[in-house]
């Protein structure tokens, strides 16, 4: 079989995707793969969702920060942007994701914006509702761990 000539070929381009959830978040890029094309289906329905052919092609998640570059058609950016606002929660944690910039191709896309400094993550113990509580801060913000879940909070509120 031959391949395609250049002009035929599909054009894809890149999204960074930075994904922020709470420290003891854990999922793996099947998961976000599959929650991925759960929000463009219900969003853009079965035929939209196909056109737009959003895959991610690489994932890094730990300690609930990461990102994702992911996959789509040249023409869909913006169908595939709305596409990642619409997920909310991955396997039940939810998460907060944000397009940090579109590229051509893979390698620039992780050059430009995903290649950053990782941020820096220190648990410490702070005074929350007149308790000593167990708290992940990262970048002036922190996360209070309760009894059952997560309390976001700022250090200005510490």
């Amino acid at each position: 079989m031959k391949h395609l000539p250049k002009h035929l070929r599909p054009r894809w381009r890149y999204l960074a995707v930075r994904i922020e959830g709470w420290p003891d978040a854990d999922f793996d890029r099947g998961d976000f793969q599959r929650h991925l094309w759960y929000a463009a289906q219900n969003l853009l329905g079965d035929a939209a969702s196909a056109d737009v052919d959003l895959t991610v092609v690489r994932f890094s998640f730990a300690d609930g920060d990461g990102w994702a570059a992911v996959r789509t058609r040249r023409d869909e950016v913006d169908r595939a942007r709305a596409a990642v606002a619409a997920v909310e929660s991955v396997d039940g944690q939810p998460v907060g994701l944000r397009v940090a910039g579109v590229s051509g191709t893979v390698r620039a896309c992780e050059e430009k914006y995903i290649r950053s400094a990782p941020e820096v993550s220190t648990e410490r113990t702070v005074g929350f509702e007149g308790a000593e509580r167990t708290a992940v801060v990262r970048d002036g913000r922190a996360e209070v761990r309760l009894e059952s879940a997560f309390a976001g909070a700022t250090t200005l509120d510490l």
